[in-house]
């Protein structure tokens, strides 16, 4: 058996003095008279028997003795090893505190590019705020002789008005572009700071994103959008306002929201595969959601402003749901 390898010697092997008294015993055989082996046939075999069985009771004792010994031996290895494993737990605790206590020393990259990445986002605020505000109350510098600030400030709506509608007529196309990129470009800015963002700390990336597609797409888009709107429901019946919100509402929608986040997706440099589970994800909950919005708003939209107007006031509107979009 491979648990008697480990047993010594000395426990196995049978005690070497001899044993003296009537009978005499020896370590290899037993001597016996022949007269007590014939007058007491049953001492004989008791005797016998209890010889065979007194080796095998060293075995086993020995056995037990081992197991007994292997089974403490183990056990405190275990304990060593337990032991060791929470030296080892302690140490590294009390690394930790250290190095909690001692923080290594930043080098001071990242702060750096946060602070540049700052200042980055706040001159583009800044600048692009001052750039619109001047552009809108300069509008009458030529004629600024003799007038008063209060003059300044009245005129300025009125003839700013007056400027865009004269930019619908010479390029309508380009100053619809105009308008949807800046309105989507702040709508996205909006949507981060409701994130919970800093003023400054937004993400420039996806600002631009927003911006491109409201530039190239969305105002163009919508433009030739209205035109084929009205083209569809040439009538002036009380009918034709629910139907254009309608068909706004289903067929426009859908296509529109899936060209943004494609086109979106296109500019992340996802895969088309992202994309399109993407778009599977959000396309029911997006159109659903828009109705909380839209219908009333195109009310207004197709039954009171002109065409060549509507996506002014659509913009207007897109600062609000724009926000809900980006988020």
């Amino acid at each position: 058996m491979a648990i008697l390898k480990g047993i010594p010697l000395h426990i196995l092997s049978p005690p070497t003095k001899s044993i003296t008294g009537p009978n005499k015993l020896s370590s290899s055989f037993i001597s016996l008279p022949p007269s007590s082996s014939k007058s007491n046939p049953s001492h004989n075999s008791a005797l016998s028997f209890s010889i065979k069985k007194r080796p095998k009771n060293w075995v086993v004792s020995s056995v037990t003795n081992d197991r007994n010994a292997v089974t403490t031996q183990t056990t405190g290895s275990n304990d060593h090893q337990q032991q060791e494993q929470e030296e080892e737990s302690n140490g590294r605790f009390g690394r930790e505190m250290e190095e909690e206590k001692n923080p290594v020393p930043n080098d001071g990259s990242e702060d750096s590019d946060m602070f540049v990445g700052r200042a980055i986002n706040a001159a583009i605020v800044l600048g692009f705020g001052t750039f619109a505000i001047t552009k809108l109350l300069t509008i009458d510098h030529d004629y600024w002789q003799g007038w008063t600030l209060y003059e300044v400030l009245r005129y300025a709506p009125e003839h700013n008005w007056i400027a865009y509608e004269e930019a619908l007529k010479t390029n309508p196309v380009l100053a619809k572009m105009v308008i949807s990129g800046v309105v989507y470009s702040i709508g996205d800015w909006i949507a981060q700071c409701y994130d919970g963002k800093p003023l400054f700390e937004f993400d420039r990336s996806r600002m631009f994103r927003s911006g491109i597609v409201g530039f190239l797409l969305h105002g163009s888009l919508s433009h030739y959008y209205y035109q084929f709107c009205e083209a569809l429901f040439p009538f002036d019946d009380w009918w034709v306002v629910p139907a254009k919100v309608a068909f706004d509402q289903t067929a426009w929608s859908a296509v529109w929201n899936s060209i943004y986040f494609v086109v979106l997706g296109f500019l992340r440099l996802e895969s088309p595969a992202n994309i399109f589970n993407e778009l599977k994800a959000t396309f029911w909950p997006l159109l659903t959601a828009g109705w909380k919005l839209w219908p009333f708003a195109h009310l207004i939209t197709y039954g009171v402003v002109p065409v060549e107007q509507r996506l002014l006031w659509v913009d207007c509107v897109e600062l609000i749901w724009v926000t809900i979009l980006s988020t």
